[in-house]
Formats: structure tokens, sequence, C-alpha cells
């Protein structure tokens, strides 16, 4: 009788036990998903920073078909200014993984502030998505398994504009900031070129507003060189285009330059016929997820969605669907596994993280400015579509 009653115990007390499991992973799956983002909602970069977050919500709305819900877990966005400071970048990174419990970060704007949190995020042992600090390190020598990054890198950037500008008889001088974005750039602009020259690499500080010094140094570098001659501007934020004022084409010197955002761009009507590789034009990509995010951004600001909004809605559309291919569950190792080698669809089209260091395979665009009376801003018009396939991305990991 004893036994048969220890027996009957046992038996409800694994019943219970099962009944206590299955309930907390019921409950595990009806917690709120949060992620982090971090960027620059202020300092020198608040204007990229802005249209990232613009695009990542809208993003999320896309994906989750206006619910803001995967696997009917709510998605909580928690965002933070990182102001473009890296230490302030990287304390916020920690608090949001230590105090808030965030299931994964998103951000930032700036490389410098990226290359900070990269070893919080080892630290944490939880994902951070970069979108859209572009430096090569941050995917690159500096990298770690826990960083993902949807936007594009310095390499991919440099690829394409090589793709447009490499070509024999032409000599380049780069003019960019002495900063991880800068130089990254020029490195990897660098070991792109196959046929045209690289005489000067310039640095300026990232603040710069004079630009005489630095314009004169790459003039002297460049006049009564035979062939075609070019400045080619690896900048972010500011105005590099003064040095157009110092009357370059008395020297027979062109300024060719990747894409940027539409208020930059506007320097770029001075410059019709110019050349150069971008990540994102509204005008470009021709697919259902691009027309969706032109639409929605006319309807809800009667203006196109810019350089970085393209990014921030990338941002979005790759965690959705990591979480859908997951169910909803978000613990780091099994979201990484899912993430590794994942293709999703963006507005610039199908992206793939890749396996080695989790960089984002994209196309880029090259373009020709031309000047419409109907846009404030030089139209890149697209010359055409340079697919992932056709650049070779150095994986800077190894």
């Amino acid at each position: 009788m004893q036994r048969r009653f220890w027996i009957i115990r046992s038996g409800l007390i694994g019943a219970a036990l099962i009944t206590a499991v299955l309930a907390a992973g019921v409950h595990a799956q009806g917690k709120d998903i949060r992620i982090a983002h971090i960027y620059s909602k202020t300092g020198p970069l608040e204007a990229y920073g802005k249209q990232t977050q613009t695009g990542f919500m809208m993003g999320l709305d896309y994906a989750t078909g206006g619910t803001m819900q995967v696997a009917g877990r709510k998605i909580v966005v928690m965002e933070k200014d990182d102001q473009g400071k890296p230490d302030l970048g990287k304390s916020l990174l920690a608090a949001a993984y230590g105090d808030d419990k965030v299931d994964l970060a998103v951000g930032p704007t700036a490389s410098p502030v990226a290359l900070a949190m990269l070893p919080v995020a080892e630290e944490y042992k939880k994902i951070l998505l970069v979108e859209p600090a572009v430096a090569d390190s941050i995917t690159g020598d500096k990298w770690n398994k826990y960083i993902f990054r949807t936007g594009r890198n310095s390499s991919q950037d440099a690829i394409a504009n090589a793709v447009a500008m490499d070509k024999e008889g032409i000599s380049i001088v780069t003019m960019a900031q002495d900063s991880a974005f800068g130089k990254d750039g020029v490195k990897a602009f660098r070991e792109a070129l196959k046929k045209a020259k690289l005489v000067h690499e310039e640095y300026l500080p990232p603040a710069t507003t004079d630009f005489t010094a630095g314009g004169q140094r790459m003039i002297d570098k460049l006049k009564g060189l035979p062939g075609r001659k070019v400045i080619f501007i690896i900048w972010a934020g500011g105005n590099p285009f003064k040095i157009a004022d110092m009357d370059l084409k008395r020297h027979g010197i062109e300024i060719a330059t990747g894409g940027n955002i539409l208020p930059a761009m506007v320097a770029y009507k001075q410059f019709p016929g110019m050349e150069g590789a971008a990540y994102y034009y509204f005008g470009m990509p021709k697919n259902p997820i691009n027309e969706a995010l032109v639409a929605q951004h006319y309807k809800q600001f009667k203006a196109p969605p810019d350089f970085f909004t393209a990014g921030g809605f990338s941002a979005a559309m790759a965690v959705v669907t990591a979480l859908k291919k997951t169910n909803g569950d978000t613990a780091t190792n099994t979201l990484i596994k899912t993430m590794e080698g994942m293709s999703f669809d963006t507005p610039k089209g199908k992206m793939t993280f890749r396996k080695e260091d989790h960089q984002a395979m994209q196309s880029m665009y090259h373009f020709k400015i031309k000047v419409d009376p109907a846009f404030n801003w030089g139209v890149p018009e697209l010359v055409r579509e340079i697919k992932a396939e056709e650049m070779n991305i150095p994986i800077r990991n190894r």
C-alpha cells in the first residue's frame, strides 16, 4: 500500500514538473521581444541616425504586417542616443544588455561608436546588428561572432566605386576624414583599384570646414599629370564639395564620390556627369519592398525615403526574418545559427549574411549624375546594378 502511495505521489510530482516547464515555455514565448536601438539622435551624424530610426520602425511594421508581433510576442524598441560618442555608446549598450535585458541591439550610426560596442556584445553574449556604421574593421579584425551587419562596409563602397572609376589613364587623389570610416574607406578603395593610379591620400579632421590647405595639396599632386585627374571624396557630414571653389577645372581636375543623403546631394548639381556608386537611391531598386517603402514614406513625410532610411528598413527585415524562422525564440545561439547564411528581402533586393563574418552581401548601384529641375539635388541616374556576386569583398577577420 505504501509503495503504491509513493508511485502515485511520484507520478503527481512528475506531472507537476512537466506542467511547470510547459507553462514556463508558454510564458517565455509570451514575453516581449526587447530590442535596443542605439543611434545618433543628436551629434554630428544626427541626420543619418534619424533616417535609420524612421526606416527601422517602418520596416518592423511592414515585416510584421502591422502587428509589431512575432509568434505572439510583442516587439518593443528601446531607443538610446549615443550622441556619436564611443564611450557613451559603449555604456548604453552595456546598460541595455545588463539592466534592460534586451534580447538584441541594433546600431549605431558612427563607426568609432560601433568599434567601442563590439567587445560589449561579446562580453554579454548578445547580438549587435550593426546599421549603418561602415568601417571594414567592424566585420574585420575587430569582429566577434555576436556581430552581424546589414549596412554596407567600406570594401563594398570602394569596390563598387572602382567599377565606375577604375580605368586606364586616370590619376586619383583621395580626400577622406581622419577617422576609422575614412581610413578604412581609402584602404579598401586603394586595394580595389587595378587600372587607375592612386597618387596621393589626403586625410583631414572630421569636422573640417576650411578645405583650402588640403585642397591645395591635392591640386599640387594632380596638376600637370596626363590623362584624367580625379579627386575621390569619402566623407560623412559637412560639405567637402567646397573644394570645387578652388577652380579645379582650371587644372582639369574632376570630383567623384559615392552616394549620400539627399540634402548632401544638393551639391551634386554642380557636377553633371559625375560618376560613382551608391548604396541606395529611392528610384533605383525595382522590387515590391522598395515600392512599399517609397509609398509609405511619401504618405507619412511627403518626401522620398533617403539613403539611411533604406538601411534601417533592411535591419528590421533581417530581425523579423530571423525571429520568424526561430518562431520567436530569442536565445542568442539559436539566432546566430539561424542568421548565418540567412537571406532576407530588403528595399535593395535580397541580402545574405555571409557565414564567415556576418556581413550582408548586397547589390550596389553605379550612377551618373544628371540635373533635373524637378529635384533639388543632383539625380543619380542608374547606369547599372552591381550584383553582390560581382564584388569580391575581402574577409578581413582571418
